[in-house]
């Protein structure tokens, strides 16, 4: 009885690895883009379409990655990202903050700054790498590191009828308040 559970709990678990491994965007397997028209592209099973511009030079509040739900294929990264005020670490000490199930979370027993400061200085950031040396830095980023990043906002279409589109503000709270963000840029500041 042992035998067999332990040979259950083994085959679950490479199934889960093997999933993951499969799964992963990494710089060697990254869906493969081909350009349509109208400013949008294709990758795998999805049409990208840009809808705005965006860069943005911001402090890593925190970092989630994903490899099973529906997006991890396309955006394995989420960044929870403060700028202005919330790049302040004097700031961001005061302040919890966390992620899961592709959204950003805060919380602060005494606000350091005002609220509304808080809404429209951070974001939760999906982050779709355009390139394999994109994806690699991706892989590489942590919590504190002040980053900038320049591409474009996105919607996302899949051929099953899926779809996942960026908020185009910063001033937006709640659900659809997240950036979809193909990047094409994407570095480490000193």
């Amino acid at each position: 009885m042992l035998i067999r559970r332990l040979i259950l709990l083994t085959a679950s678990l490479l199934g889960l690895w093997m999933l993951w491994v499969i799964l992963l965007p990494t710089p060697s397997n990254l869906p493969a883009s081909t350009s349509v028209s109208n400013g949008s592209w294709r990758v795998a099973e999805y049409t990208v379409s840009a809808l705005q511009s965006f860069q943005l030079e911001a402090r890593i509040l925190a970092r989630e990655d994903y490899y099973l739900d529906r997006g991890a294929k396309l955006s394995p990264t989420d960044l929870a990202l403060g700028w202005g005020p919330m790049a302040d670490p004097e700031v961001v000490r005061h302040i919890s903050i966390s992620q899961r199930n592709r959204w950003y979370f805060w919380r602060a027993e005494q606000l350091p700054i005002a609220r509304r400061q808080i809404e429209t200085h951070s974001a939760n950031m999906h982050l779709i790498p355009a390139t394999p040396e994109v994806a690699k830095t991706l892989a590489q980023l942590k919590e504190g590191q002040q980053i900038r990043l320049a591409g474009q906002l996105v919607r996302v279409d899949g051929d099953d009828g899926y779809r996942w589109v960026s908020s185009l503000s910063r001033e937006d709270t709640g659900d659809g308040a997240c950036e979809l963000i193909w990047v094409e840029q994407l570095a480490v500041l000193p």
